[in-house]
Formats: structure tokens, sequence, C-alpha cells
């Protein structure tokens, strides 16, 4: 497989035809990689694509990734930083449940990791706060082209907590996984702050704010509660879908930059 660095989104996506659009915004930017949008498929009208996302329960590997390439399990991240194994899958749970209120994209999680299109786990090569991977369909003829699986990791070594204490050199993680969240499914850092999309690591607010919401909303449409649900094609399915297909474009990107003062 073919590794290359990605390059920054300068433009919107249209979420009803799936073609670029000029422009930028302060408060939400879209994913752009080596000159393409990317966002999972989008389901046809009247349908939710549904993804499903997993905790990895045993050490993974994915070969040249520039992020997040070799992963673990939670479990010492959590015993160090004292929180319970299913205090974390709640606090993540609700991450996803965020994106899922506002955006016609849902999520489950998947009985086997290795079927899960996002997959969540500790670096086993601890680095910086929390990392985002982005595979895409590299020969897709689509405008946009297809997330085929990501990646979320975060650095054990770090002080993880839940909720809001003051302490912005120990991260939250619901805030974390929900920024992360974000970059799977094609959001990027937005030039300006005050979103959870943003660069800067906060405790003003721990809900998605309207530039998250605008952005994902371009991406994938509003919520629509009445929406048949389609579930994504397995990530493994999806690897193996054909020996001349590439799924080997991916981007990386550290949680936040910097810290608020």
């Amino acid at each position: 497989m073919r590794f290359s660095v990605f390059g920054l989104f300068a433009g919107l996506l249209s979420c009803t035809i799936g073609a670029a659009a000029a422009g930028d915004s302060a408060s939400f930017k879209t994913l752009r990689l080596e000159g393409n949008g990317v966002r999972w498929q989008v389901a046809a009208k009247g349908q939710q694509r549904v993804l499903s996302y997993a905790i990895v329960a045993q050490d993974v590997e994915f070969a040249g990734a520039r992020n997040c390439g070799k992963m673990t399990k939670l479990d010492t991240l959590l015993s160090t930083s004292q929180i319970a194994p299913e205090t974390a899958r709640a606090e993540i749970a609700a991450a996803f449940a965020m994106w899922e209120a506002v955006a016609n994209i849902g999520f489950r999680e998947a009985a086997d990791p290795a079927t899960a299109d996002i997959l969540i786990g500790a670096q086993l090569e601890p680095e910086g706060w929390a990392f985002a991977n982005v595979f895409y369909d590299t020969l897709s003829t689509e405008p946009v082209k297809p997330i085929s699986r990501a990646l979320i990791c975060l650095n054990p070594e770090k002080r993880w907590k839940v909720g809001f204490n003051g302490d912005l050199r120990t991260y939250d993680m619901r805030y974390t996984i929900t920024h992360e969240i974000g970059h799977t499914i094609g959001l990027d850092h937005p030039s300006g702050g005050g979103q959870i999309m943003g660069y800067r690591y906060e405790e003003t607010f721990r809900s998605l704010q309207p530039g998250d919401v605008s952005g994902v909303v371009l991406l994938y449409g509003k919520r629509q509660p009445d929406s048949i649900i389609v579930a994504s094609e397995p990530a493994s399915q999806a690897r193996h879908a054909s020996s001349v297909r590439l799924y080997a474009k991916r981007w990386g990107a550290r949680a936040f930059t910097a810290r608020s003062p």
C-alpha cells in the first residue's frame, strides 16, 4: 500500500451532490486529503448511514500509518487515570451520540473490533495527547472520496478525566473523543476557535458548538429521525473488496496543538 501526507482542505463539501464548493469558514473546516474531499459514503435519501466503532481488544498494528500505527487496549490508561472501564465506554458512547443527534449519520458499537469502521485505543508508542487517522479509497470515481476506516488513539502516559475541573493539563475524555470523532467523519480544525473541533483544549463548553454542527450537517445532512438505518460495509470486508483498489491514503492529526492559557 502507498501512503502519503495530507493537504489541508481549502473549501467546503456539498452534502447534496458531493462536489467541492469554493469557500471557507472560521467556525468549521472539512478535510481535504491530497486534493480530495473525504467523508463516509452518504446513504440514499430517506436512509441513515450507521457506522460501527469499537475499543481495541488486543494489540493491533497498521503498517505505514503516520499516527495510531500501533494501538493497544485502554486498560493501563484507565487504571492510571482511575477511570472505570464502564465509565469510559459510556463517555465514548456519549461522544458519538453528540454527532448523531445533529446529523444524518449514526453509530453503533461493534461486537468484533476487527469489523469496526472506527477503532479506538491507546498508543503503544506514546506521543502528544491524541491522534486520528483517516483511510480513504484512492481509486474511487466519486468527487468526494469515501472514507474506508478511521483510527483514534490516546496517550496512556497522560492523565485523563471525566468532566471539567479547570485543570487544563488533564484532558476530559469525552471532549477529546468528540473532537477526534469529528476528524474521523471528515472535519478539520477550523481557523477560528470556540468549537470542539478547534485547535485548543477548552473547558468552557462540553457539547458541539454551532460551527461543529454546521460542518457535520454540510457533510451528511440534518438528522432525520424517521430515516431507515443502513449499516456501513464492515471494515474487514471493505479492506479486501478488491486487490486492485487502494485504501491507503491516511490522515493524522493531533487532538489539540495548544492549551488555553
